[in-house]
């Protein structure tokens, strides 16, 4: 189960997956924008130094990729966000399974007690 430190750093890490899902379906909308850079999320390394000091919380940044571009001066990749979004779905689908875990363990010791 969550100590509030794990259930505030799991809510944090479902919060940015949910941002990375939707810049990742942003970039793909914006793949044929003249002058469009992508955007990236990053969120892991800062939550895992906020569990480290006992805190949990970030938010997740958005920052616009350096990748190279194309001569329209776009620099979306649809082979690497069609990855990038089946990884994010999977990290998000594996957050929401181990929330519900702890869910139907508090449910099961409160009916058996």
């Amino acid at each position: 189960m969550f100590d509030s430190v794990g259930s505030v750093a799991m809510r944090s890490a479902l919060d940015a997956l949910s941002l990375r899902q939707r810049v990742i379906a942003d970039n793909i909308a914006n793949a044929q924008t003249p002058g469009f850079l992508a955007g990236r999320v990053s969120f892991e390394d800062e939550l895992a130094a906020a569990v480290e000091r006992g805190d949990g919380s970030v938010r997740g940044t958005v920052e616009r990729s350096l990748e190279p571009t194309r001569p329209d001066g776009n620099n979306v990749n649809l082979d690497t966000e069609t990855l990038s979004n089946v990884d994010t779905n999977l990290r998000y689908q594996l957050a929401i399974r181990s929330v519900d875990g702890s869910f139907s363990a508090i449910r099961t010791a409160m009916r058996t007690s």
